[in-house]
C-alpha cells in the first residue's frame, strides 16, 4: 500500500510537471488587421496565423480581432466604423479570454497598430507584453492611404472627405480613417477635433494611466517600411512627423516637443532599451516570411 501511495504521488507530479512545460510554452499572440483588410482573410492575416503557429508552436493561441460579426462587417468596420468604439470591442474580447488572462503580446498591422496601443493604454488587464506596429500610424497621415485593395469603392469616397472636411463631428464619428487624420498646417485643428489620435496621443491633455499604462510594456517595438507609398508621411511609423506648420520637413521623433516633455512615456521606453525602431526595404506592408520570423518571432514572441 505504501508503494502504491508513491507510485501514485509520482504519477501525479509526473503529470503536473509535464502540464506545466505545455503552459511554460510561447505566450499567446493578439493580432489586429489594417484598413480594408479582416482578421481572418488568407492571403494576409490567415498567412500570418499559420506561420506563427509553425514557427511557435500548433498549441500557441492565436486570436485575430474580428470587428464584427462576420468577415463582411469586419471589412466594413475598419472604414465606418469609431475608432473608440472599435477598440472598446477589442478590449472586451480581450479580458473574456481566459486564453489571454496570464498576458499577451500584440502585432498591429497598419492602423490596427494604433489602435492595439489604445488598448494598452485604456485596457492594462490582462497584460499587454510586446507590443509590436507592423507600419502602424502613430502620429496620423496628411495624406489618405491607398486601400489594401485599390477596387474597393469608399476608398475614393473617403479621399474627398477628408480632404475637405475632415474634423467636422460627423467625419469624426463616422470615418475611421478622419480620426488619425493630423493637419499639420491646422494643428490646433487636428488637437480640438481629433476624436482618437489626439486623446491617445496625449495631445489636449495629460492622461497619466495612458502613460504609465504604456510603460508596463517589455517592449515597444516600430516598424517603418523605407519605400511606403501608401502612409503618408512614412516617418509616422516611427512616431515622427512633419515639422509643425508646413508639410515637407520631417522632424524626428527625438526632436519634438512630443518626445522631450515625454507626455506618452516613449523617451523613458527608449532610454530603458524598450523602445525599437525597425525598417524593411519595400513598400507598405511588404515583407519576407524570413525577416519576420529573424526579426520579430525569434526575438520578441519566443520565451
Amino acid at each position: 500500500m505504501f508503494r502504491l501511495s508513491h507510485i501514485f504521488i509520482f504519477i501525479l507530479f509526473t503529470i503536473l510537471a509535464y502540464a506545466n512545460r505545455i503552459n511554460d510554452g510561447s505566450p499567446p499572440v493578439v493580432l489586429w488587421h489594417g484598413m480594408g483588410d479582416s482578421c481572418c482573410n488568407p492571403l494576409s492575416l490567415g498567412r500570418i496565423i499559420k506561420l506563427l503557429q509553425k514557427n511557435l508552436g500548433t498549441d500557441t493561441y492565436v486570436k485575430s480581432l474580428q470587428i464584427g460579426k462576420s468577415f463582411e462587417q469586419d471589412v466594413k468596420n475598419s472604414f465606418f466604423m469609431n475608432a473608440n468604439l472599435q477598440v472598446q470591442d477589442a478590449c472586451k474580447q480581450i479580458s473574456v479570454d481566459p486564453k489571454l488572462s496570464n498576458g499577451y503580446n500584440a502585432i498591429g498591422f497598419s492602423q490596427g497598430a494604433q489602435f492595439l496601443r489604445a488598448v494598452a493604454q485604456r485596457c492594462p488587464i490582462p497584460p499587454m507584453l510586446n507590443l509590436i506596429s507592423i507600419g502602424g500610424q502613430h502620429q496620423g497621415v496628411f495624406g489618405m492611404p491607398r486601400c489594401l485593395y485599390s477596387s474597393h469603392k469608399w476608398c475614393e469616397y473617403i479621399r474627398l472627405i477628408l480632404n475637405k472636411e475632415a474634423y467636422a463631428k460627423w467625419v469624426q464619428n463616422s470615418l475611421v480613417q478622419a480620426e488619425y487624420w493630423h493637419d499639420p498646417i491646422k494643428e490646433s485643428d487636428y488637437i480640438k477635433g481629433s476624436h482618437f489620435l489626439a486623446d491617445i496621443n496625449n495631445e489636449r491633455v495629460i492622461n497619466k494611466n495612458y502613460r504609465e499604462n504604456l510603460l508596463k510594456l517589455k517592449n515597444f517595438i516600430m516598424v517603418m517600411f523605407t519605400n511606403d507609398t501608401m502612409v503618408i508621411p512614412k516617418e509616422s511609423e516611427w512616431f515622427a512627423f512633419y515639422s509643425p506648420g508646413q508639410d515637407k520637413e520631417i522632424m524626428p521623433l527625438e526632436q519634438s516637443v512630443f518626445y522631450l516633455t515625454d507626455r506618452l512615456g516613449l523617451k523613458v521606453l527608449e532610454e530603458s532599451g524598450r523602445l525599437h525602431f525597425l525598417s524593411v526595404p519595400g513598400n507598405h506592408l511588404q515583407f519576407s516570411e524570413e525577416w519576420f520570423l529573424n526579426e520579430i518571432v525569434n526575438k520578441y514572441l519566443k520565451e
